[in-house]
């Protein structure tokens, strides 16, 4: 039995040094917190303690269910699932708090982030694509919560959304136009409507021969095309450096020839260089935000905006000229629909509806 104390010490010279959870990384905290083991010996317990920082622990099996997209843990040990369906509980998989805390820490280690008292959230991605966010007590006042987002295991097309229900079959060639016609889009909608995914398939579309750069906070795109260049910001070390933001990379990218510019999801100060390319010549650029309607578009941008020091007019007309078209995406009940394309209107400075999804027939609803 490896002491609780020694496993602590080995996460916390593995967090400050950013090192991988390897037998060699582990042999070498072994020895800096004076193990005084002989080589054989320092390995067996390398190995030991290797078994309790990598993996999912009590969750090995449910992880491994085909068309898993949620998991959540709570503090008193409960275990819920989703498979797109509507949460189920699995079982209380874990004994106690304590046990969730460090199920939650072995998971942060993996990510190589800092999960304790001084840092009691993380937000982030690990190896296998499934995003992480847990909080400890005592903000989470119930104990421990930990939360896995499970990505989808390939890229659903806009096919299989026509076939599951997603859009009306006559609502297909209206997407393809947008993408093949290289006009700019925004994909709108709350938490979990399926931006991400809608995005994904359409991006699929666009002809081999153009490159696309993604920016995200945490790489969730999944775009079945083979000229995909994906970068992903960093956060700072537990030092405090090394931190590399949105807007870094959106500089970066322009620097790299892109012909469509793709951020995953736009919540900061961003969008000054994202508006900024999207009105410099990068047609058919594309990116996510968090908004109910197309109404709202303008204003959420212009707020956004403000966090880089850009005018709210400025902002509103800048998305008007740079973005040709919003989409939007809600889920009803356990299912995502598209709801329709709002375009442009530049003389009000808002997006007007165009095409009607949730509408059967073969029509437009407002002419532009």
């Amino acid at each position: 039995m490896i002491p609780t104390g020694l496993i602590e010490k080995v996460r916390e010279h593995l967090i400050a040094h950013s090192a991988d959870i390897s037998d060699v990384e582990i042999t070498k905290a072994l020895r800096s917190v004076g193990s005084l083991e002989s080589g054989s010996e320092l390995l067996q317990i390398a190995n030991k303690i290797k078994s309790q920082l990598i993996g999912y622990g009590p969750l090995e099996e449910v992880m491994q269910l085909p068309g898993l997209t949620d998991v959540l843990v709570h503090g008193d040990g409960r275990v819920f699932i989703e498979f797109g369906n509507g949460l189920e509980f699995t079982g209380k998989l874990f004994e106690s708090a304590q046990l969730v805390r460090l199920f939650a820490q072995r998971l942060a280690l993996q990510a190589k982030r800092r999960l304790d008292d001084s840092q009691p959230w993380v937000d982030a991605q690990l190896r296998d694509g499934v995003r992480l966010h847990a909080l400890l007590a005592p903000i989470a006042v119930n104990g421990p919560q930990v939360s896995l987002r499970i990505p989808a295991k390939e890229t659903l097309t806009l096919e299989h959304l026509v076939q599951v229900g997603s859009i009306p079959g006559w609502a297909q060639k209206h997407l393809v136009d947008l993408v093949i016609n290289r006009e700019s889009f925004l994909v709108i909608g709350g938490t979990g409507a399926g931006k991400t995914t809608i995005l994904s398939a359409l991006l699929s579309l666009v002809d081999p021969v153009e490159r696309i750069i993604t920016v995200e906070e945490n790489a969730e795109l999944r775009i079945s095309h083979p000229h995909v260049v994906s970068l992903e910001s960093r956060p700072a070390t537990s030092e405090g450096v090394g931190k590399v933001n949105m807007q870094e990379l959106l500089r970066q990218t322009l620097r790299m020839r892109p012909d469509r510019v793709v951020v995953g999801e736009v919540r900061g100060a961003e969008v000054l260089d994202l508006l900024t390319a999207l009105n410099t010549g990068h047609q058919g650029s594309a990116a996510t935000l968090h908004a109910n309607s197309a109404l709202e578009v303008p204003q959420r941008i212009s707020a956004l905006g403000l966090l880089a020091g850009l005018a709210p007019e400025l902002s509103a007309q800048w998305l008007l000229h740079g973005v040709n078209a919003v989409i939007l995406v809600e889920k009803i009940q356990t299912k995502r629909v598209i709801k329709g394309i709002w375009r442009a209107d530049l003389e009000n400075l808002q997006y007007k509806l165009s095409v009607d999804f949730s509408n059967n027939e073969n029509r437009l609803a407002i002419a532009c």
